[in-house]
């Protein structure tokens, strides 16, 4: 069996100046709730063997801050294509992971991140998947489970969604700004 957990970037913010949308860091609340993203996954039991990430800096921020929450690194591979990938291209990215790595971690950015959940995922009903189909926030991360030895089996609609977690299910603090 593969495991996939697909990690979109946490919140980035333009109040730093850059000159491309590559370039963008993280903002507190980004760096907060991916902490608290990487302490959820070490209380969770959650484990990789290969990680694979966008190299644009809001997901390398992302990584860096999931990891203190963690305590414990796992080196990326930091591959191109991910960035503001389809996920048709993030689909090919996993087919191409080594078969050795039982357990991935894919991290990156949206749209894409949320396509590729809804195209993977059996087409069902139920809290987590209606929740994905509504929103995959910044810094949520969907685990998906498949029945395939090798990651070119992964194929659309054979996966099961084991889990869905959004930084504001861990702290009501790190949900949407509420107006009042």
């Amino acid at each position: 069996m593969k495991r996939l957990t697909l990690l979109r970037h946490a919140k980035s913010g333009w109040d730093e100046p850059v000159t491309r949308d590559f370039d963008r860091p993280l903002n507190a609340k980004g760096k907060r709730a991916a902490r608290a993203v990487g302490r959820h996954m070490r209380e969770s039991g959650l484990t990789f063997d290969h990680a694979v990430a966008s190299p644009a800096t809001r997901v390398v921020e992302t990584l860096e801050e999931l990891w203190e929450g963690y305590g414990k690194t796992v080196r990326p591979t930091l591959d191109k294509r991910i960035y503001l990938a389809s996920a048709d291209t993030l689909l090919d990215v996993i087919q191409g992971a080594p078969d050795e790595a039982e357990s991935l971690l894919l991290a990156g950015h949206n749209p894409g991140m949320e396509e590729l959940v809804l195209l993977l995922v059996a087409p069902a009903t139920g809290d987590a998947h209606d929740a994905v189909r509504d929103k995959f926030p910044t810094a949520s991360l969907a685990e998906i489970r498949f029945e395939a030895e090798r990651w070119a089996d992964v194929v659309p609609g054979k996966g099961a969604l084991a889990r869905f977690v959004r930084p504001r299910d861990i702290d009501p603090t790190l949900g949407p700004e509420t107006v009042a």
